[in-house]
């Protein structure tokens, strides 16, 4: 296997599946990226945790070698990164040794057999969705993803659930204390509840690898598989199974309590007051009427902070605790600069809803005693 490369165009690649390669490297061959030169003179490069796979493929300018191999990941891309900008790569593969030469440098590395690589299974396809862009795929991440749980024992709570019914996808992420929903209308009709739960790690993994471009983006569901194609990436990850809870009978119907309020103003206020609530609980307190909302906390040596704010409020007067981190979450992901939060009552989950266009969006947050 033979092929020459600008360092610019094989950094990006690198970059991009580094990610998905093994860390704890529980086995050797999975801290190795798979590289294949096609017959059509195509690099193909792929990184993976036998959990998630990300892969890219990319045409090359130069006359190649056909061939497949295993590079050690974290060498090879120390190496391409520390090559002189602007500057050719030169690899060439026998045996089990690769060499890298580059103007008057040259390195060999150790390579494994690439029958040993581990490849994901070829997905059975369920549906399919091609009506999102980079760009609106992103957002309704970026809307969900910070409330999922983190190693939790509810094993279906550490991802992101994706459903299609109907003409619409949504998105929902859910600790037990907080709640993100998200959803847009297509034009497709996708027909009966389909619901998947993609893994955390792919979630900030796709995350990381979307841009804010209007290029097209593929979402292929399958049964154990989920796979997402966007320009010359594919990122192909293993489904949590399990059975995501009835997201829909913990978001509030009925609240007749309303506050609307500036969303910098209101989040720079809870900002500044949590910084002497409980560390490890951040609870705040809301009192709310008519046109304030007094916004306190403290925490066990006694310290206090209070601010008051001019805001919009309708209905009886009612104080309520919130941990302040999650309150901050969503308003930091609200896109409108002004917010309406609805209540029910002080034990009761309060909701921030926003309708815009083809988009919907929902925040739950479950209150907190103090």
């Amino acid at each position: 296997m033979k092929f020459s490369i600008s360092r610019e165009r094989l950094l990006q690649p690198l970059q991009s599946i580094s990610g998905a390669v093994e860390k704890r490297q529980t086995l050797p061959i999975l801290s190795h990226i798979f590289v294949n030169v096609s017959d059509t003179n195509d690099l193909t490069i792929i990184g993976t945790d036998l959990e998630v796979e990300i892969k890219i493929t990319l045409p090359l300018d130069q006359p190649s070698t056909p061939g497949t191999t295993t590079f050690p990941a974290r060498k090879f891309f120390d190496l391409s990164k520390a090559i002189s900008e602007e500057s050719d790569i030169n690899i060439q593969v026998s045996k089990n040794r690769a060499t890298v030469r580059s103007m008057k440098s040259r390195f060999t590395l150790s390579t494994l057999p690439s029958d040993e690589f581990p490849r994901v299974d070829k997905i059975k396809e369920v549906a399919q969705v091609d009506e999102l862009t980079q760009s609106l795929f992103k957002n309704l991440l970026q809307k969900t993803q910070f409330s999922m749980a983190m190693q939790d024992v509810r094993y279906y709570l550490n991802g992101l659930m994706l459903e299609l019914e109907g003409n619409k996808i949504c998105f929902v992420a859910t600790d037990g204390h907080r709640l993100a929903y998200a959803s847009r209308t297509l034009k497709q009709d996708y027909g009966d509840k389909k619901q998947v739960i993609i893994p955390r790690k792919a979630v900030h993994e796709l995350f990381r690898l979307l841009s804010d471009s209007d290029e097209p983006v593929q979402i292929k569901v399958g049964s154990n598989h989920i796979q997402v194609i966007f320009g010359d990436l594919t990122l192909t990850t293993k489904l949590i199974d399990g059975r995501y809870p009835d997201y829909d009978r913990v978001i509030p119907r009925d609240g007749d309590r309303t506050l609307v309020t500036n969303k910098g103003s209101f989040r720079s206020a809870i900002s500044r007051v949590s910084i002497l609530s409980n560390e490890k609980y951040r609870g705040i307190r809301m009192a709310m009427s008519e046109s304030t909302v007094k916004i306190h906390a403290n925490n066990p040596e006694q310290e206090e902070a209070e601010e008051e704010l001019m805001v919009s409020y309708s209905g009886k007067s009612m104080e309520i605790g919130f941990n302040s981190a999650y309150m901050m979450d969503a308003l930091s992901v609200v896109d409108d600069d002004e917010v309406t939060i609805y209540f029910i009552d002080e034990k009761s989950s309060s909701l921030i809803h926003t309708l815009k266009d083809k988009e919907e969006y929902k925040f739950v947050i479950m209150p907190m005693r103090l």
